[in-house]
């Protein structure tokens, strides 16, 4: 069996990519990760494919895009038919392993597991931890006690320290848990694991040693913090009712919301602080163990969060900024790639399987949609994509270097189809949105309706639209026969290996143009 290095996946849940010590954040603190950063390479401009948990994680492990794995929600049945990491990985010889948050189909990569620890789900692993241990009651890192009182739905998004020591966090969990697997990995085999931790998702509940590192009085709010909202889509103006006196999200004094979205703030950063030290100990190990130059290490998120940003909190309703959908993304390979470069490349989630695969001498599965970034990794500046999407079943996002549009179908918003709005002065039924990126970075100025960029809105829904054409998945191409000729038409010339339609296809239809083909 050809010698393969180890794979160490580490994952959180929510992390705003801004968010980082080395990406220039002015008060979190990342140690670990900036190390991690320093020592090998960090994209600026990587992409989630879906703005929520388990869409996302799917994109990453399998290759493909939501509207292909055709998962949009988070629960839903076991996609056995599916790829994944950890089917390709297990079968040519991998020691495998999940720790953590991991949201994702019920059964679809636990078979392909050696261990599995799950912390999301109450009646799994942590929680018995946490019963044998007596702390059951102490748990608020997925739903916060004083909420529950007032509502049996939800989490809660105000923030305060957690009551659980530190040494029974689910992040201190997870590492332990993740340093055990390392320590007891077979010596023969090389490992792939996935350590994926819970927050900064919220409960926004750190342990007491990181909430007091922060002081949400001198906190820095993002320049976007008191975006009136004016111009974003109707769904995104109902985030206003945050700020309205009495809003019923506070929990603790101060009740009002320039002292509440501090005390979020500082609790979300607090979480992001105490994920870099739980993944700092499972750095430590390896380094320990003498592993570092023989494991490949890779950092992100399946999603953002607000963190203030817009002037809202959590990540509802993020399709559409860059605080949600864009992710942390660092790689590093000791010894084989080069170390402390930053690049502005756009490269997206579903990127992650197939190049895994290159770097380690594996082939990918065909129906990958993903793009191999090796050509990045190994020092160059190639331009790998020029474009990179997140969807949801409402909604479609292309994100460019220096553009954004974010489109949305009408029958979203009926009450606009209703009598009478279409003679409204200024008034438009169409909702969408429209980002010049390069000089308006933080998404203040919707330009969709702006006369004067009206091209630029066009030029990239047309580019959306031929992605989705594309990139789609199909079955079969009808029919298999010429209708001119009634010649048999070779299958290469209409449908890949992976479903898609041939580089070829299109010109082949167009020098056949007529209804049975188009």
């Amino acid at each position: 069996m050809p010698h393969h290095p180890n794979i160490l996946f580490l994952f959180s849940d929510q992390h705003n990519a801004r968010c980082l010590g080395c990406a220039g954040h002015p008060d979190v603190k990342t140690p670990n990760l900036d190390r991690l950063a320093a020592e090998g390479m960090r994209f600026e401009r990587a992409f989630a494919q879906n703005p929520i948990c388990t869409p996302s994680r799917l994109c990453f492990l399998s290759g493909l895009y939501a509207h292909n794995h055709g998962y949009y929600g988070l629960e839903g049945p076991n996609p056995a038919w599916l790829p994944s990491a950890f089917s390709l990985l297990k079968s040519h010889g991998y020691h495998t392993g999940a720790i953590g948050k991991i949201h994702t189909p019920a059964g679809w990569i636990e078979p392909h597991c050696d261990c599995v620890r799950d912390v999301y789900d109450g009646n799994r692993d942590y929680q018995k931890y946490l019963e044998a241990l007596g702390l059951a009651d102490k748990r608020d890192d997925e739903a916060l006690a004083e909420w529950r009182k007032i509502s049996p739905r939800g989490q809660g998004v105000d923030a305060r320290a957690s009551t659980m020591p530190l040494e029974h966090s689910p992040e201190r969990y997870c590492s332990d848990e993740a340093i055990r697997f390392i320590r007891q990995r077979p010596a023969d085999k090389p490992f792939f694991l996935w350590l994926t931790l819970p927050r900064p998702h919220e409960c926004y509940t750190p342990s007491r040693e990181f909430w007091d590192m922060y002081d949400e009085q001198t906190l820095t709010l993002p320049p976007s913090a008191d975006d009136p909202l004016t111009d974003k889509p109707p769904h995104v103006r109902e985030m206003l009712h945050q700020r309205t006196p009495g809003a019923k999200m506070w929990l603790f004094e101060p009740r009002n919301w320039e002292q509440g979205r501090r005390r979020v703030l500082r609790g979300y950063l607090g979480c992001v602080t105490q994920a870099d030290e739980a993944l700092g100990r499972v750095l430590s190990t390896l380094r320990e163990l003498g592993l570092e130059r023989d494991t490949i290490v890779l950092y992100s998120a399946d999603h953002g969060d607000f963190a203030g940003e817009h002037g809202i909190i959590e990540k509802a309703p993020g399709l559409s900024y860059d605080a949600v959908t864009r992710i942390p993304f660092l790689w590093r390979w000791t010894g084989q790639l080069k170390a402390g470069r930053v690049t502005k490349q756009l490269v997206e989630s579903i990127d992650v399987f197939p190049t895994l695969c290159q770097l380690i001498g594996l082939p990918a599965p065909a129906m990958c949609d993903g793009r191999d970034l090796r050509p990045l990794l190994t020092g160059g500046d190639t331009t790998v994509r020029d474009a990179a999407f997140t969807e949801t079943p409402w909604g479609k996002v292309i994100r460019t270097a220096d553009w954004k549009l974010v489109h949305f179908p009408g029958q979203m918003f009926p009450e606009f189809q209703k009598p009478g709005f279409s003679q409204k002065p200024g008034f438009s039924a169409e909702v969408g949105e429209l980002y010049d990126m390069a000089n308006d970075p933080w998404e203040l100025r919707n330009l969709y309706h702006d006369p004067a960029r009206r091209d630029q809105r066009e030029q990239l829904t047309r580019q959306l639209l031929d992605w989705l054409v594309t990139s789609t998945h199909t079955m079969t191409v009808l029919p298999s026969r010429s209708p001119q000729t009634g010649e048999e038409v070779p299958p290469e010339k209409l449908l890949a290996e992976d479903g898609r339609l041939h580089p070829t296809a299109m010109r082949y239809l167009a020098e056949r143009r007529s209804c049975a083909y188009l």
